[in-house]
Parts: C-alpha cells; sequence; structure tokens
C-alpha cells in the first residue's frame, strides 16, 4: 500500500500531476480542494511530497492501482469519512470536492442542502445522506483556513486576465499591474474580470 509519495512533478493537470521519481513516473489523482494549493507546496526544485488514498478500481477483468493525493493529514482524513457515506467512492468524492474543504465542511455542520447539491454529482438524495451521516461529525474541518486562499488564487486568475485585456489595449505592462493592484487594495473581494477592469476604468476616470 502506498502511503506517501514524493517526486518532481513532470506534469500538471486540471485533476492530476504526474510525478517523476527519478525516471519512474506515477499519475496521482488531486481533488479540486487540494490542487489549489499545489503551487504552494511545490518547492523551487518542483518537487512535492503527497500523503496518498492507495485503492484499487475494479474494471471488469483487471483491477486498476489508483492513488490520490494530499498535502496534510486533514485533508486526507476528510476525503476518508467524505467517502463513508452510502454511494460516494473515491471516485466520487474526488470530483464533488471541488470547493475548500472548510466550506464543505460548514455546509454539512448547517445542513445546507443546497450548498451541498452545488458539489459535482451531488444530488438532492446524496446530500441529505451526507448531512445525515457527517453532521456533528466534521467541525475539526471547518477551522482549515482553505478558502482565503481560494480567493486568493481567483484573484490571481482574474488579474492576470485583465492584465491581458489592459495589454492588448497597448497599455504598458508596469501601468497596467500598477492600476490593477490600487483596485484590488481597496476591492478585494472582485468576483470577474468584468468587474476589475470596470473598476481599473473608474479609477483611471477619478484620477
Amino acid at each position: 500500500m502506498i502511503s506517501r509519495i514524493s517526486g518532481r512533478i513532470a506534469e500538471k493537470g486540471s485533476n492530476y500531476l504526474i510525478l517523476d521519481l527519478g525516471g519512474l513516473c506515477y499519475e496521482v489523482l488531486i481533488p479540486a480542494c487540494v490542487m489549489q494549493s499545489v503551487d504552494n507546496a511545490c518547492g523551487t526544485d518542483g518537487k512535492i511530497s503527497l500523503l496518498t488514498y492507495h485503492y484499487y478500481q475494479v474494471e471488469q477483468s483487471k483491477s486498476v492501482p489508483i492513488l490520490i493525493g494530499f498535502l496534510n493529514p486533514v485533508e486526507k482524513d476528510f476525503f476518508e469519512i467524505f467517502i463513508t457515506v452510502s454511494g460516494i467512492g473515491p471516485r466520487a468524492a474526488l470530483k464533488a470536492l471541488n470547493k475548500p474543504i472548510s466550506l464543505i465542511a460548514k455546509a454539512i455542520d448547517e445542513g445546507d442542502l443546497v450548498s451541498l447539491k452545488s458539489l459535482p454529482g451531488i444530488g438532492e438524495q446524496r446530500a441529505r445522506e451526507i448531512v445525515a451521516k457527517l453532521q456533528n461529525k466534521v467541525g475539526k474541518f471547518g477551522l482549515i483556513q482553505d478558502s482565503a486562499i481560494e480567493e486568493k488564487n481567483v484573484n490571481k486568475n482574474i488579474s492576470d486576465e485583465a492584465l491581458d485585456v489592459l495589454l492588448q489595449l497597448e497599455y504598458k505592462k508596469n501601468e497596467a499591474q500598477r492600476m490593477i493592484r490600487k483596485v484590488l487594495e481597496i476591492n478585494p473581494h472582485v468576483n470577474s474580470t468584468e468587474e476589475l477592469l470596470n473598476l481599473v476604468y473608474k479609477q483611471k476616470r477619478a484620477g
């Protein structure tokens, strides 16, 4: 049973990493709630260490080994308690956990079926089963400070897109970066590139 794996990131997909362990490469599936922190956990040499959930997926006459990676024991613990819910296996959990764990735990604790149903592959009945099985058991997971990381990553993506637009409009890069930075200092919760660009425009007019 593989419980931990360390190596250099040879390839990064939307939900997986290919780790090079000195010529031997392993594919490790990564939940979206974990992927958002991978860049921060990766060393300058491109190496990363992951805790793994190792299982075998049975397909007709063959059994395929699968590795799912986590950055710390708390993330892995949440995954393992999540798959105790009837009808949610490792693959379904991998797909469903696309929001910060702290927010999912909060939704479970509060019985927020609307939030739970917004998770990929989770319908009304499954959301009710999650609450019935896990409510009052996920308190520690609500303490994870991961929602701030997600907001930071969202702002970074929005900033990059806004910068591309401003460069296309023939603003100099340092000037465009300065305008974006100034707006985000005043409005840290910008939700879209369009909103950010509108605020940059208003700031420029006011200036």
